[in-house]
């Protein structure tokens, strides 16, 4: 047996007692007016797809306040997030001094009509056992995630199944919901949202006027890293794409990125014997509000990608391993191109192809 399996029953032993729930049936909401969501695992493509969820929730219960937790790897998804009337982050190494823990523990004790712990392909002990401190009668979480039962759904009020399996071809903003549907509460804008303010927008006017792209006939943002390199399609490609977006339509290009997309970038900029426009480093809501001024979006398959598909730019995303039906970007003039798992099977003249589309 495995010393994750063992710890797993020795927690459930010692929990029980305590912190057991007797499972009931799951309701129709009534007058939620103070919800807690814990979400702080999962990556930024995950917190994105689930603003779904929490536009759900508002257009149930428009006056109800949520808290969410997340955790320091995706709560600057949902930076200044217009369903979020509290953004909490929580730090685990810090979960066991005094005074941090003190404070954090205060926010789980407010008495809440409802604590949801969603989930999209794993089941976090650390979200539950947050979830299992909080003061609320109507605590949801996973009975099982695909089929797998979930060691801590004692913990709960109410356990839900969740398996993507039954209909693999959905999308994620769609099955992350099915931990609400039993209780009445879903949407069809499976759209994410992303806001930025006027000093973001600042931000990205500056940089447009620094480099000249608003004198453009076009101006169209490229993102060329990925965190996986088989989601990375060729600079070759991209640089083939670029001469036509600058030859047919007097485009200027900028590129996003970070610092861990630096080296790709350096390669680019190598192939093409010039270097463009970088704006690098930038937060979510900036990111948002530049691209929201361009007038196309290319981007390889990665968190970017969420943070176009979440502003009304046409955009075009190029997929390898990853199935666009679950996480491609949603919505019109929205792009998403794959041909199998091998992302550079997916040509330059199919991107080319859509460009004319979406700009002609």
């Amino acid at each position: 047996m495995s010393d994750r399996k063992t710890g797993k029953i020795i927690l459930k032993i010692f929990l029980r007692p305590i912190l057991g729930r007797k499972t009931k049936t799951p309701r129709q909401a009534e007058n939620w007016k103070n919800i807690l969501i814990v979400r702080q695992h999962n990556q930024f493509g995950d917190m994105l797809a689930s603003v779904p969820l929490f536009r759900a929730i508002k257009e149930k219960f428009p006056e109800c306040k949520i808290t969410l937790i997340a955790g320091p790897d995706n709560s600057y998804a949902v930076e200044k997030n217009i369903f979020i009337d509290r953004l909490v982050v929580f730090e685990k190494k810090r979960i066991f001094h005094p005074l941090y823990f003190f404070n954090f523990t205060k926010i789980t004790r407010e008495n809440y009509d409802a604590v949801i712990v969603p989930s999209t392909v794993s089941l976090s002990a650390t979200s539950h056992l947050i979830a299992a401190m909080a003061k609320s009668e109507g605590k949801i979480a996973p009975a099982s995630l695909n089929g797998n039962h979930n060691p801590l759904s004692f913990l709960f009020d109410y356990g839900i199944d969740l398996n993507w399996n039954e209909n693999p071809d959905r999308h994620v903003s769609d099955f992350i919901q099915d931990i609400i549907r039993p209780f009445g509460i879903e949407t069809n804008n499976l759209r994410s949202q992303i806001t930025f303010d006027e000093e973001d927008k600042k931000t990205a006017l500056e940089f447009i006027d620094e480099y000249g792209l608003n004198k453009a006939e076009r101006m169209v943002g490229l993102h060329v890293g990925a965190g996986k390199p088989l989601n990375r399609w060729s600079l070759d490609n991209f640089k083939e794409v670029i001469a036509y977006l600058r030859n047919e339509f007097e485009a200027k290009i900028f590129l996003t990125g970070s610092d861990a997309d630096a080296h790709v970038i350096e390669n680019l900029f190598e192939k093409l014997g010039e270097k463009l426009p970088v704006f690098m480093n930038r937060t979510i809501p900036q990111l948002a509000a530049l691209i929201d001024e361009s007038d196309l979006f290319i981007t390889n398959d990665t968190g970017v990608l969420h943070v176009a598909a979440a502003t009304n730019v046409p955009q075009i995303s190029i997929f390898g391993p990853t199935n666009p039906k679950n996480w491609g970007a949603v919505g019109e003039e929205k792009i998403n191109l794959k041909n199998n798992d091998d992302i550079n099977s997916v040509t330059v003249n199919n991107v080319i192809t859509n460009i004319k589309t979406l700009l002609q």
